[in-house]
């Protein structure tokens, strides 16, 4: 097959559409449950290609969820806690397989963005995972494979009608990207960087010279992630995982207040109050997570105010006062911070070390460079610049 016929392309007013090869070549998909549709096929087919290079650099199964062309979390497959699991609503008693680890910690980076998600993974997919699949709210999945079992799980959601693509595991795509904008053709050479530690993060421009090997591990999946999310973009990363995504912002000073929030609200979900939270037996997990998210945000009273608190509740809770939040996030350490450009100003890092972040990369080669890295020197943040630009439209 080297042609798929959609319903429509972005919007349903949006006809005729469908993707094709236009050298006549196979497409390196096949389409095994469901009918994807135009924005479907841009999610699958950039994520697929982070999870790739997540996988091929990093050396562990990887994971990704993505809402509009950009991640809502990314993840590599590394066990997760008892908190961990609460966290994102997986009983302790679950076995995990290391690919459904990886997918559980991307879902559940940002679980409100995540709502709807298409998945992306960089291995087969296997039961173990297909099961957690199975009780999200998920438009669809791309993976190289998928176990029988695992299959059938998926077949059984959206009343059969889940989204479910191949790739083929040896596709090489050409040399050149092309897309047409207004009529006009833009031809460019892909953006095939290579990242790695050695690469990116060779040039320490601080005081604080020492990366440890976990913050190298974060510093390179940040960059990894922020090249195939839109710009402008920063990513907050930690312990394998992505916990804050700013993605599509004029600013970049907004990039880091957007990303740094949702860092924020992942480490205020930790907090026991919020793992303790009574909630009634029969709500579904999208409202649980909804009610987390303004629980912890800055109108609790719409949730645990007096007229309102029984729709969610078994008890009423307690507020999570301002006073408990600020003394909660001012424990968090060992964040790190990749920006898919250079940062302008200072005020930047002063946002990022209110979020724990304690090492960054970045590219450089702004004029107020030294500023930035006179912020950094005092708080003791290390900083390497990659001198690479990253930028993704």
């Amino acid at each position: 097959m080297n042609e798929f016929e959609l319903k429509y392309g972005m919007n349903p007013n949006q006809k005729p559409a469908r993707i094709y090869m236009a050298d006549g070549s196979e497409l390196p998909v096949t389409i095994l449950n469901g009918k994807p549709g135009y924005i479907n096929f841009l999610d699958a087919l950039n994520s697929i290609q982070l999870v790739q290079e997540l996988k091929r650099t990093l050396g562990l199964p990887a994971a990704a969820s993505f809402k509009h062309v950009s991640p809502a979390g990314a993840a590599l497959g590394l066990p997760l806690d008892d908190t961990l699991r609460k966290m994102y609503h997986i009983a302790a008693d679950t076995v995990l397989s290391p690919l459904a680890c990886a997918y559980a910690r991307a879902r559940g980076a940002d679980r409100m963005s995540s709502f709807g998600d298409w998945i992306a993974l960089s291995d087969v997919c296997d039961a173990s995972t297909a099961r957690l699949i199975q009780h999200e709210v998920s438009d669809g999945i791309i993976a190289p494979g998928y176990d029988a079992d695992a299959l059938e799980i998926l077949k059984s959601k959206k009343k059969g009608g889940y989204n479910i693509v191949a790739i083929d595991p040896d596709y090489t795509p050409a040399p050149l990207d092309r897309r047409t904008v207004y009529g006009v053709t833009f031809e460019q050479g892909r953006q095939d960087l290579l990242i790695n530690a050695d690469t990116m993060l060779g040039k320490l421009v601080t005081a604080n010279q020492t990366l440890t090997e976990d913050q190298k591990r974060d510093l390179v999946m940040s960059l990894i992630v922020l090249k195939y999310t839109q710009s402008n973009s920063v990513c907050y990363v930690q312990s394998g995982q992505t916990i804050g995504v700013g993605a599509g912002q004029q600013s970049r000073i907004h990039c880091t207040r957007l990303a740094g929030q949702k860092a924020d609200n992942w480490q205020l979900r930790h907090m026991p109050k919020v793992l303790e939270l009574p909630f009634r037996p029969e709500l579904a997990k999208p409202n649980r997570d909804n009610a987390i998210d303004v629980y912890i945000g800055d109108t609790p009273e719409d949730v645990i105010g007096d007229a309102v608190w029984a729709e969610t509740f078994t008890t009423q809770p307690a507020p999570l006062t301002a006073e408990e939040k600020k003394a909660w996030l001012a424990g968090v350490t060992g964040v790190s911070l990749g920006s898919d450009a250079f940062f302008p100003f200072g005020d930047n890092i002063e946002r990022a070390r209110r979020s724990g972040v304690t090492a960054i990369v970045e590219p450089g080669g702004s004029i107020r460079d030294a500023q930035v890295i006179e912020t950094c020197d005092k708080y003791g943040i290390a900083m390497a610049f990659c001198g690479i630009r990253l930028f993704h439209h």
